[in-house]
């Protein structure tokens, strides 16, 4: 038997959807018998849930054999499936397997754990297990992980930087299995009927270069992800946006595109170190240090990293040179991971929500499992500055 809370809302849908109507066309009272759509076309779990005078909830826990429903309301759900001869196919199976998978497009980044610590708090306190796989350059890759995934037991499925590298097919081998699918941080933007999470990069990107420009640097070099990733592209876009909020021109020679990586930041942060004539201490003392011409512009006082793991990256490249972080050179990373407050000096970054995308995504899988439809096709978490000490103003020639 429901809890009298359900059974209330039952009725008070019913009473609601109960009037008869008087206008042309519109809806028969509950539990009425009405022909199939003219079309053919498989009638909604909206339209049951209007006819039969409940909520849509109530219809999808009838649907997928939820039991806190009451009998009466369940019987008259079920005689208006069979009467409508509504299809179950779209609900894979009448009996749940309890769990979820996640795909990331490598499992070698802390960011890849917050956002997985995300999905299993939701999915723990929803009795759901969480199977975990890596796919490398997934559109490259032959069908079999799409067609596992579309073939075992499994109830929903959440992408993580994937979504856009499947090859043409993968996702209809999915799809076509009647897995729920949500994308987080997608390289691109997904298919429209496809619900996806993210973070607000340009305002990450943008909140990061203010910073820096209100310290008083004017020269400021960036880091991003791969260049045909939306949120490298956002970060980037948000960084030029500071600058030309500043009155500053662009320079496309201060921007390298990376991996998100330790070594990318590395490697890159050195570039750009070199090119703006900081060899170094060392360096110079030896004769080894190469000028630039970047340096009639101005020394490059300041890095913006499109991810704390770049950040770090350029920590050690500076250090290689003899610079010192903040008092030659600030840095600013992007994402917050627990290593950024513990690093020498404590890394100033964005803070992305990387659990709280992941609980998200999760959430709207849910709602996907029991049948609802999204609440919103795409979600943005808000990104926030945390400033500690790795940027300072420039000092002073």
């Amino acid at each position: 038997m429901l809890p009298s809370s359900e059974q209330a809302r039952d009725a008070a849908d019913g009473a609601a959807r109960a009037r008869p109507e008087t206008r042309p066309g519109a809806p028969a009272e509950p539990g009425a018998a009405q022909p199939a759509a003219p079309d053919g076309r498989r009638p909604t779990l909206a339209a049951i849930a209007a006819e039969a005078g409940v909520s849509l909830p109530t219809v999808s826990k009838v649907v997928n054999h939820r039991p806190d429903v009451s009998p009466a309301t369940r019987a008259r759900v079920e005689r208006l499936l069979s009467e409508r001869k509504y299809s179950r196919a779209s609900v894979r199976r009448r009996r749940r397997t309890g769990l979820v998978d996640l795909v990331f497009n490598g499992l070698d980044s802390p960011w890849a754990v917050e956002i997985l610590r995300g999905v299993e708090e939701w999915c723990s306190a929803h009795q759901t297990g969480v199977a975990v796989s890596s796919v490398r350059h997934a559109g490259t890759r032959p069908m079999s992980w799409t067609k596992a995934l579309a073939s075992h037991e499994t109830d929903g499925v959440i992408l993580i930087l994937v979504t856009s590298q499947l090859a043409p097919g993968q996702m209809d081998h999915l799809r076509s299995g009647g897995i729920p699918l949500v994308a987080v941080d997608p390289v691109n933007p997904p298919p429209p009927d496809l619900p996806s999470v993210g973070a607000t990069n340009w305002a990450g990107g943008l909140a990061a270069t203010e910073h820096l420009l209100r310290l008083g640097h004017t020269r400021i070099g960036a880091i991003a992800g791969p260049a045909d990733y939306l949120c490298s592209r956002a970060r980037i876009d948000g960084y030029r946006s500071a600058l030309d909020q500043a009155g500053l021109r662009f320079d496309p020679a201060l921007v390298r595109h990376g991996d998100f990586q330790h070594e990318g930041g590395f490697t890159r942060g050195g570039d750009l170190l070199d090119q703006a004539g900081h060899a170094g201490r060392a360096g110079r003392a030896n004769g080894s240090g190469r000028a630039s011409g970047a340096g009639r512009a101005g020394p490059l006082t300041a890095i913006f990293a499109g991810s704390d793991q770049q950040a770090l990256g350029v920590y050690e490249a500076a250090r290689q040179r003899g610079l010192r972080i903040p008092q030659d050179l600030s840095v600013v990373g992007f994402d917050d991971l627990p290593a950024a407050r513990w690093v020498s000096p404590p890394l100033t970054t964005v803070r992305q929500p990387l659990t709280q995308m992941g609980r998200v995504a999760a959430e709207m899988l849910g709602d996907l499992i029991d049948g609802l439809p999204p609440r919103s096709g795409r979600v943005e978490l808000s990104t926030e500055l945390i400033v500690r000490e790795s940027t300072a103003p420039p000092r002073r020639p």
